[in-house]
């Protein structure tokens, strides 16, 4: 498995301090964050998954806690938007060159709006793919704030 990714690379070039977490991906898992939750041993809302919508229409990226739902409405509200759904698992890896399962926030080919869940920085650490299935990279939830540029707001259904 290789350690060095396109998001890995972007947290490097930014300065971020973070670890390096691999597991055993399951693709037949009903969900990728708690599967992954599990096999690093961290609790489910410590590790965040990382959603592409479409709000109104436009392209975003939307990361929360594993363990929970997502309302498409607040998401939107937080993206200064009407209405958010998901993209195609399609139209995701085409716009973000990532894997389904392997989608990262940092590095995405394309970058778009994004907002975080606000329990985010509640915790010393969290866990966001480091794009690849299987990777994970671990670090506060400020810098994974502040190297998005994302919002911070409560996002949970």
């Amino acid at each position: 498995m290789a350690q060095s990714t396109r998001a890995t690379r972007t947290l490097e070039q930014a300065g971020i301090t973070f670890g390096l977490h691999a597991y055993d991906y399951d693709s037949s898992a009903g969900s990728i964050g708690l599967a992954a939750a599990e096999a690093l041993g961290a609790d489910p809302a410590q590790v965040f998954k990382t959603l592409m919508v479409l709000a109104d229409g436009k392209p975003a990226c939307v990361i929360a806690p594993s363990s929970g739902e997502v309302s498409m409405k607040k998401a939107a509200a937080a993206l200064g938007t009407k209405a958010a759904a998901m993209m195609t698992p399609v139209q995701a890896e085409r716009l973000t060159g990532y894997k389904i399962g392997g989608i990262s926030p940092f590095g995405q080919m394309r970058r778009v709006p994004m907002v975080i869940d606000e329990t985010a920085i509640l915790w010393d650490a969290i866990f966001l793919n480091g794009g690849q299935r299987g990777l994970q990279v671990r670090l506060t939830g400020e810098d994974a704030r502040r190297v998005l540029d994302a919002a911070l707001a409560d996002i949970s259904a």
